[in-house]
């Protein structure tokens, strides 16, 4: 199993509207990179979903439904991928980006590094240590 994270500006799609959809596409991703990390997701794969833009903070734990497939908003055929993930919990409390940046074992993520890529993976550690801090 693998583990990722997801970023969304909540006024775009949030946890809530994950949450309420129950499943979802996860598209529109135009990034290489990201893309690339799209094509690596198996299904099971934990995925912690991040609302960027004014909170800037991980709000749920997620889960990949459906591997890689075309994605339907990509109408030049470009290669686009897409994956579904349904949520699984929403963190009980969220952790914002400044605990992230001051905390030694999550400073190191991608999410800091390479704050525009909207997919990316982390480590166990990393996801283990979050869902702990959240409790």
């Amino acid at each position: 199993m693998n583990y990722w994270l997801v970023k969304s500006e909540p006024s775009e799609y949030s946890w809530e509207d994950l949450s309420k959809n129950r499943e979802d596409i996860w598209d529109g991703i135009r990034n290489f990179q990201a893309r690339n990390y799209l094509k690596e997701m198996k299904c099971g794969d934990q995925v912690l979903f991040y609302h960027s833009g004014k909170t800037k903070e991980i709000v749920g734990v997620a889960e990949v439904s459906e591997e890689a497939f075309p994605d339907p908003k990509d109408n030049e055929n470009k290669g686009w991928v897409a994956i579904k993930i349904k949520p699984k919990k929403a963190l009980k409390n969220p952790i914002d980006l400044e605990r992230i940046k001051s905390d030694d074992l999550l400073n190191t993520m991608p999410l800091i590094k390479q704050s525009r890529l909207s997919v990316m993976p982390i480590e166990k550690i990393q996801f283990d240590h979050i869902i702990k801090l959240s409790s």
